[in-house]
């Protein structure tokens, strides 16, 4: 369960005031807005990357503002993936477990385990360079699934991918939603993507959250 309440952001000359919004345990949310409104803002300040000026960010009732990011129990795709370059798929899967000093034969358990889920145990010694738009995609979230998180966010994952690829993504969403029983907050401008995962849907406007909204389910999926 995300619950943020009341919470403002302090971006430079931009600002995110009273933000309210809740989702569900194991809901998929959808966040919706025109381009530079704050949506990035927003998750950077609920995976702990922005200062928040004040108001709550709860995991599963636990207050979490206050807490570094490592331990928010969040998992976070940046839009640009962020993959690091000089590391292989399975060194980038396995990131987040390495730097809590997990025991090497678990972490390597957990990349392989995850890099079944997600398809990509055949490129697990490959550098990033060498991968397909989808399969970072894959890769990304892979390291954002390593340490179980409770929270995923992810922000644009899919805006540069072909349609056929986003079409494959949309169905291994599905896959790891039922896999890992996360609460997921998804943003996306595709109407299409919000209909095809969404549970429901917020929309942020002028630094506030405008409306919230059930989708209506999609036939084309």
């Amino acid at each position: 369960m995300l619950r943020v309440s009341n919470l403002t952001v302090e971006a430079g000359t931009f600002s995110l005031r009273d933000i309210t919004l809740h989702v569900p345990q194991g809901s998929y949310a959808i966040l919706m807005g025109a381009t530079g409104l704050g949506k990035t803002t927003l998750l950077e300040a609920i995976c702990g990357l922005r200062r928040v000026t004040q108001g709550n960010i709860q995991l599963d009732g636990r207050a979490v503002e206050s807490l570094p990011a490592r331990e928010r129990g969040i998992g976070y795709v940046p839009q640009d993936l962020a993959l690091f370059t000089t590391m292989t798929v399975a060194e980038n899967i396995g990131f987040a477990l390495h730097i809590r000093h997990v025991p090497a034969s678990e972490e390597q358990a957990r990349v392989q385990e995850l890099a079944n889920l997600l398809g990509i145990s055949r490129l697990l010694e490959r550098m990033p360079a060498a991968l397909s738009g989808g399969e970072k995609q894959r890769v990304a979230l892979g390291r954002a699934l390593a340490a179980k998180p409770r929270v995923l966010l992810l922000d644009e994952p899919f805006s540069a991918l072909d349609d056929q690829t986003r079409e494959d993504m949309y169905a291994l969403m599905r896959t790891v939603r039922q896999a890992t029983q996360a609460t997921v907050l998804h943003v996306t401008h595709s109407r299409s993507e919000a209909q095809a995962l969404g549970d429901c849907r917020f929309v942020l406007d002028q630094g506030r959250i405008v409306e919230h909204t059930h989708p209506a389910p999609s036939t084309a999926i």
